[in-house]
């Protein structure tokens, strides 16, 4: 019989921790599941700690690859799992021992979500990285998944080890992108431009550590640059669909870090008819810069804010709400 879930683990030079990883899901509670460990290369003492635990435990698929990186040995797991679920898993973090219960009853029981996350605790320096204690902050208030997708194009919302996803979804739509994307964000906000839901259970169920040596600190393909890239790019696809005005677009934020957004959008056929800030300003490029009290007036029309700061976003959002503006149906925040 096939196993319930298929767990892929993709290890590079992770001796110090592998150990933890591994245990944390050996000791799951749901046990029909096979534990595919994915060796991309690695230099150090991996391999022999990956043959250990294969030697113990039956359900343990071992792989070896050459060095290709994270979405090469992603792909290649998912090439020979076997289940109709598969989760994923980081060689630095930790499951809590419901966490693939929980996940595959939440798919078992909503035919309409095609992946499951949770709420994950940040295992990290809060005091030096206080950035990414924030974001967790951020992701682990989205929980439905209407509240993930409307705020998709803000940040990544959910932590990419966490999931549980339908294998079928790959099949349909394909798996990860190996090119210089941010291969998670890219993946997400591809299967939701396909209309793939995406929720969380609402309990913490993983530990997401922060090391100094975490790929998205040092990687290029997730620099802002490639974020921003992957954003526009679906983002103008999200537009298409749902900007009765398309494609004109007003754009809150005339600073030079939104502008630069509004250029990867402009590079895909959208057009900017207005800046909106604090206060008036001369015109950018010839396009009209207005304060943001002036907004009513410039109704109707769709707004995307690029205004990147927590606070202020919160700020935006409330203002749009207090003038009638709906998220999603008039202004967007990105």
């Amino acid at each position: 019989m096939l196993p319930k879930v298929s767990v892929l683990l993709p290890i590079y030079n992770a001796s110090n921790c592998l150990h933890i990883a591994v245990e944390s899901i050996l000791e799951q509670t749901l046990t029909d599941f096979e534990l595919i460990l994915i060796n991309d290369g690695s230099t150090d003492g991996s391999p022999q700690i990956m043959a250990h635990y294969a030697k113990q435990d039956d359900r343990i698929i071992l792989i070896s690859t050459p060095h290709q990186g994270i979405a090469h040995a992603l792909n290649r797991g998912l090439e020979i799992a076997q289940a109709p679920f598969v989760a994923r898993m980081d060689a630095d973090d930790f499951s809590y021992a419901t966490r693939l219960e929980k996940q595959y009853k939440m798919l078992e029981n909503d035919p309409s979500l095609g992946l499951v996350g949770c709420l994950v605790n940040y295992g990290g320096e809060i005091d030096t990285q206080a950035g990414y204690a924030r974001y967790v902050d951020w992701i682990n208030g989205l929980v439905t998944w209407q509240d993930i997708s409307l705020n998709r194009f803000i940040e990544s919302p959910i932590a990419h080890p966490s999931v549980m996803f339908r294998a079928s979804c790959v099949r349909e739509f394909g798996g990860y992108k190996t090119s210089a994307v941010p291969e998670d964000y890219e993946l997400w906000l591809r299967w939701m431009d396909r209309g793939i839901k995406m929720a969380k259970v609402p309990e913490v169920l993983f530990q997401w550590n922060d090391p100094p040596g975490r790929l998205s600190r040092i990687h290029p393909n997730y620099k802002d640059v490639a974020f921003a890239s992957v954003k526009a790019e679906y983002l103008h696809r999200w537009l298409a669909k749902k900007n009765p005005y398309h494609p004109q677009i007003m754009i809150w934020g005339a600073g030079r870090k939104s502008r630069r957004r509004s250029d990867l959008l402009l590079a895909h056929g959208c057009e900017v008819t207005a800046y909106i800030d604090l206060k008036a300003a001369p015109p950018i490029h010839g396009i009209p810069v207005f304060p943001y009290t002036a907004l009513p007036e410039l109704a109707p029309g769709f707004l995307v804010s690029f205004v990147n700061n927590r606070g202020a976003r919160d700020e935006i959002a409330v203002y749009l709400q207090k003038v009638g503006w709906k998220a999603g149906k008039d202004y967007l925040l990105c």
